[in-house]
């Protein structure tokens, strides 16, 4: 696709779920810039919810239509109210579908800083001595999991 021109490789990447577009942004810089086209978004946006969604929830200047999916999206599987959820070893605080707040990570501060070191040749300032995570990250890491063992046994109750 190197060679064919960028409104050719939109017309393609129009087919795409929303899944595989956000996929395409992770090959190189050219599709990460034409995946993220605010055209794409917004007809997969319309796809999904239809017309008048999109009209009532239309972004605003500095949002995209990629942001105002990405919302959209994240209210549906985890709802409107304040809830705690957990993206792979990272929680996150949510409100109405926007992150409000990250609230760490699982991982152990020495491992994500030796990830850090050998994958971007960084050097962490952070001292050795520092403890890894407060009491509040510890309870907010426990309602985390607690929430989404709770949601896992709502699930199968309901089957």
């Amino acid at each position: 696709m190197e060679g064919l021109p960028a409104d050719l490789c939109l017309k393609i990447f129009c087919w795409l779920d929303h899944q595989n577009l956000a996929s395409a942004q992770l090959v190189c810089r050219k599709w990460r810039v034409l995946a993220s086209d605010n055209a794409l978004w917004s007809n997969t946006f319309k796809e999904r919810w239809g017309d008048d969604n999109a009209t009532f929830y239309a972004p605003v200047h500095p949002k995209s239509w990629k942001d105002v999916y990405v919302v959209q999206h994240r209210c549906d599987r985890v709802g409107l109210g304040l809830k705690i959820i957990r993206e792979g070893d990272d929680y996150y605080l949510i409100y109405q579908g926007e992150i409000q707040r990250h609230l760490g990570s699982r991982i152990p501060e020495t491992r994500a800083l030796d990830s850090l070191t050998s994958e971007k040749g960084y050097l962490g300032t952070k001292s050795e001595e520092e403890p890894c995570s407060s009491i509040l990250d510890r309870i907010l890491f426990f309602i985390g999991d607690l929430e989404a063992a709770s949601l896992h046994a709502k699930r199968s109750r309901l089957q």
